[in-house]
């Protein structure tokens, strides 16, 4: 009988993916599964009572508004209360507001009001949730494999979104919007369930603080002290925004007049998510000695699909487009997480990762407002044209801040929190020549690094929002 030691080498875990990191990849691809397909439903349950397209983006809002409000308070509660409790209570009020949203809607009896206070309470929940499981993920892993299990662990989430998307698409048409939220709902109870048991016993007690003001300013100096963090979380606030406005706004009006519909669109944001996916598969290899630069270069590419659909080109460059942006993105996000994960002191991670999804989407509502306006006066082209030369321009700014350029791999890992972690220069290993003390998509997240994940109800905080 083969022991654990004796077992076929394909059976065993990597010895990077702890019991933590199992559980919370688990976790994250059960409600990515649940949350996309949720997105689908929400939408066709405002249709279905009555709505129109405007009060889906009243219920679309409902869910952002709190969650850039609260953003900054759920990652100093995150830093200051056990990480996986955090979790687990925010997918418990997800799970119960989804519950409720479903009933409502199954039982035909849905009002505007009731699902914009449904999706507030969603995104509350994120709030908290988003700071607390980057933390969580960034601590249940080390050593110089850090960043091919980020990697990994974003190809289980893109690739679950991705399927969760067309699964709920069917099942929305098959069972209606109000079914597919229950199942949103299990997957929340399954996820929190998970979460549950992750074991914190690794992370050193909180020093008792100053209360959660203090928190929040100690935090603000772990932001603001680091050039290279947050330089680049200003540029995402600017290209998460256009990007969104390129592709909630103008992407379907484009598909519309020029593209045939819905469904060609829908196959070009299918590309992207499949590019995110092939993405993550390419960092599981690559690692860049120069994190920051591989990953900022790799930002360019998403000033693409705002050009091609100025064109417009046909459906299948612009697929070819969406595809190549996706995976650049992917580049970037795997290393930004591995910057992060490197750089920041365990007990701040939650506090600087709620910076970071902060500044990556607070101009994501203007943009979005004044994408009508800005259409109706320079026109649809130039608009498109602009959230190209945005991207490009933003992103040509962050490359002459030489921390950017200069912060590289270390070949060995520091543990979270160590004498030295983030403290500047490592000859030889880390040039950041800080001098001050510490700064913050996508993400997370998907923040400075990332954009469209923060629609998810549970976008795992994987610091790479346009992921």
């Amino acid at each position: 009988m083969n022991t654990a030691a004796d077992s076929p080498r394909h059976l065993r875990r990597p010895s990077w993916a702890g019991r933590n990191y199992t559980l919370l990849t688990a976790a994250a691809v059960v409600t990515n599964l649940g949350s996309q397909g949720a997105l689908i439903a929400a939408a066709f349950a405002v249709l279905e009572s009555g709505g129109d397209g405007g009060d889906v983006g009243l219920v679309a809002a409902a869910r952002t508004l709190p969650l850039v409000l609260f953003l900054l308070i759920g990652g100093a509660v995150a830093d200051r209360l056990p990480r996986h409790r955090v979790m687990v209570a925010a997918n418990a009020l997800n799970c119960a507001s989804q519950a409720v949203f479903a009933a409502l809607v199954i039982s035909g009896d849905a009002r505007l009001w009731q699902m914009m206070l449904l999706s507030a309470l969603g995104g509350t929940g994120q709030a908290f949730f988003n700071p607390a499981a980057e933390g969580m993920l960034m601590s249940s892993v080390a050593g110089e494999q850090a960043s091919r299990a980020f990697a990994m662990f974003r190809m289980a989430m893109q690739g679950a979104g991705l399927g969760g998307a067309a699964l709920g698409g069917a099942l929305v048409a098959v069972l209606g919007p109000g079914w597919v939220l229950a199942v949103d709902a299990l997957a929340f109870a399954l996820a929190g369930a998970l979460r549950s048991f992750l074991d914190v016993s690794h992370i050193p007690p909180r020093e008792p603080g100053g209360g959660l003001l203090a928190d929040l300013r100690d935090g603000w100096r772990e932001f603001v002290g680091r050039p290279w963090l947050w330089t680049i979380v200003a540029q995402f606030s600017v290209v998460v925004a256009v990007v969104g406005a390129a592709d909630a706004v103008y992407g379907p009006l484009v598909a519309q007049d020029s593209l045939g519909g819905p469904g060609p669109w829908g196959l070009a944001l299918g590309a992207f998510g499949a590019g995110t996916v092939g993405g993550a598969l390419l960092m599981t290899r690559w690692k860049p000695r120069r994190l920051l630069l591989a990953g900022t270069l790799c930002v360019f590419p998403l000033a693409l699909p705002a050009a091609a659909l100025a064109v417009p080109v046909p459906v299948g460059p612009l697929c070819a487009v969406m595809f190549a942006s996706g995976l650049a993105i992917e580049v970037f996000g795997v290393s930004w997480m591995t910057a992060l994960h490197q750089e920041i002191p365990e007990d701040k991670l939650s506090r600087v990762s709620a910076y970071d999804w902060f500044g990556s989407i607070a101009m994501v509502p203007l943009a979005t407002a004044l994408a009508g306006p800005v259409e109706q006066a320079v026109g649809r082209t130039t608009a498109l044209w602009g959230c190209s030369a945005l991207v490009v321009l933003v992103t040509a700014a962050v490359l002459c801040v030489s921390d950017v350029r200069n912060l590289t791999r270390r070949t060995k890992e520091l543990a979270h929190g160590a004498p030295g972690r983030g403290s500047g220069t490592a000859p030889g290993e880390t040039a950041v020549a800080d001098g001050l003390t510490k700064a913050a998509a996508t993400a997370g997240g998907s923040p400075a690094a990332t954009a469209a994940g923060a629609g998810s109800a549970d976008a795992e905080g994987s610091g790479g929002r346009l992921g």
